[in-house]
């Protein structure tokens, strides 16, 4: 049996853009770590300016600590302004179980405001085990990972905006025979039940005044 690899020709797909005109993201950045989070956000920026956002449509909230991240991006998804929500912080573990708690807890919180707003989030709080990979992941050896959080937002709000306006589209074209034809099919005005009411009432009212003069 020949098994053959089909061509993206053959098959359509929805893919969002890196253009950021006219839209606004909100950035939602924690102060813990702040010598390797202001270098995300710093990058975050960056990227953003450079797909063609203003200065203007970027609203940058900060928070105490990762923890907190979850619940300020929430309040500003719901708020229905921003395209996306840009999620930046830093953890690195100790000698406890506490950073695999917050890590939990935050990734958790993350994915489910984004589902259940439907604003799109984009994750870059790094949740590494020494500085060192914090650092690298900040703008060095492993590039910048607030810059790709940024780029991940974008192309998400641009998705999110191509498949609803696909939605749309294909909503109308299923619109059914019937509702296209109500028009067609409307009950004339002579022949609605309330005229054919108000012809019998002035036949009736005739009728007494015919029987009176009598």
């Amino acid at each position: 049996m020949k098994v053959e690899n089909p061509s993206e020709d053959e098959f359509r797909a929805v893919e969002g853009e890196l253009d950021a005109k006219g839209r606004r993201f909100a950035i939602v950045v924690s102060r813990f770590n702040a010598f390797i989070t202001e270098r995300l956000l710093l990058s975050a920026c960056d990227g953003l300016l450079r797909c063609g956002a203003l200065r203007t449509d970027i609203e940058i909230a900060r928070v105490p600590g990762a923890f907190e991240i979850p619940s300020a991006a929430r309040t500003l998804a719901l708020t229905k302004k921003y395209d996306a929500i840009i999620c930046l912080g830093c953890l690195l573990r100790g000698d406890t179980a506490h950073y695999d708690v917050i890590v939990n807890e935050v990734t958790r919180g993350i994915g489910q405001s984004a589902q259940e707003t439907g604003v799109p989030h984009a994750f870059g709080v790094l949740t590494c085990d020494t500085l060192e990979q914090a650092i690298d992941r900040a703008g060095l050896k492993m590039g910048n990972k607030g810059f790709e959080a940024a780029l991940a937002a974008l192309e998400m709000a641009s998705l999110r905006e191509a498949i609803s306006s696909q939605r749309s589209a294909v909503s109308e074209k299923q619109i059914p025979r019937i509702a296209r034809n109500d028009k067609a099919k409307q009950i004339p005005p002579s022949r609605s039940p309330r005229r054919r009411n108000d012809k019998a009432k002035s036949r009736n009212m005739q009728k007494k005044r015919g029987s009176s003069l009598l």
